[in-house]
């Protein structure tokens, strides 16, 4: 879910719609497909067939090149995919819909090249979708709004930590750099494509006292004058900042900016007003 992007209304008027924004976000982190219901992200690759914790059945990885993978269930089990009962082998997709049981669904994701694939368990009572309070935030600061250039580049690509890598390394290209002065600071950062989009990846001296300690993501869109706007307060925590089943890229050194960026999402509050995640 991404935040809008026009700067051109007064002030007040993006803070009022940047509310508006921001009580939609907290309703869409809730859904059973929300980020605070993600209970299991596994990578099926043995030959052999994996149990996956949370879900039923024996999960099996499918022969080279083939998209997805096979569920083998009894009826017992209780497993639906598209509406019909699992009694026996079946094969589930990327648009599979899975019902794992009563308020736990599935899906399958797969990697960039489509070589391995895993389950996804999102389940309706996960201890922190039943313990979230709100997403914390800082009030619009439209000091943190900035136009910068956006210099398209060709054959450029950065190396980006994930959070469950283990310190490893995956190289995302790079569409163009982002520049602008700030302070008398001259920045170069870099994104990645996300859609139609692109992603920024930051962090800044708030990281791990007043916002996430991981960081937090911008998507923004270059404009056709060359121009990018960085709206700041449109900055959005990642998944895993609502569960540790996300893998999330994490801030280049390009990205890490030595002063507090105190606008956008802060952290994912517990209903007690403590950290849900550090």
């Amino acid at each position: 879910m991404e935040p809008m992007t026009d700067t051109a209304a007064a002030p007040q008027a993006l803070a009022e719609r940047l509310a508006a924004f921001h009580r939609r976000r907290e309703e869409s982190v809730l859904s059973p497909k929300g980020f605070l219901a993600l209970t299991n992200t596994q990578w099926v690759v043995s030959p052999g067939g994996e149990t996956v914790w949370n879900a039923p059945g024996t999960w099996f990885p499918l022969p080279g090149g083939e998209e997805g993978l096979r569920l083998e269930a009894s009826a017992e089990e209780g497993v639906t995919v598209d509406g019909a009962l699992v009694d026996g082998a079946v094969t589930v997709t990327k648009t599979s819909e899975i019902v794992l049981a009563p308020g736990v669904l599935g899906t399958v994701i797969g990697n960039e090249d489509g070589t391995e694939y895993a389950v996804r368990v999102w389940d309706s009572g996960a201890d922190d979708r039943e313990r979230f309070g709100s997403i914390s935030r800082y009030d619009y600061s439209p000091d943190w709004v900035i136009q910068a250039a956006f210099t398209p580049v060709e054959g450029l690509s950065v190396g980006f930590e994930h959070t469950r890598d283990q310190g490893n390394e995956r190289e995302e290209e790079i569409p163009g750099l982002i520049k602008f002065e700030k302070d008398g600071v001259a920045y170069e950062l870099v994104s990645f494509r996300s859609g139609r989009a692109l992603q920024l990846v930051f962090a800044d001296a708030t990281s791990g006292d007043e916002t996430y300690s991981v960081g937090r993501f911008l998507f923004v869109a270059p404009n056709p004058d060359g121009t990018i706007t960085l709206d700041f307060n449109n900055a959005l925590l990642p998944p895993c900042a609502f569960s540790y089943s996300f893998n999330c890229p994490m801030p280049p050194k390009q990205n890490r900016f030595a002063v507090p960026i105190r606008a956008g999402e802060k952290q994912v509050l517990a209903k007690d007003g403590a950290l849900l995640h550090a």
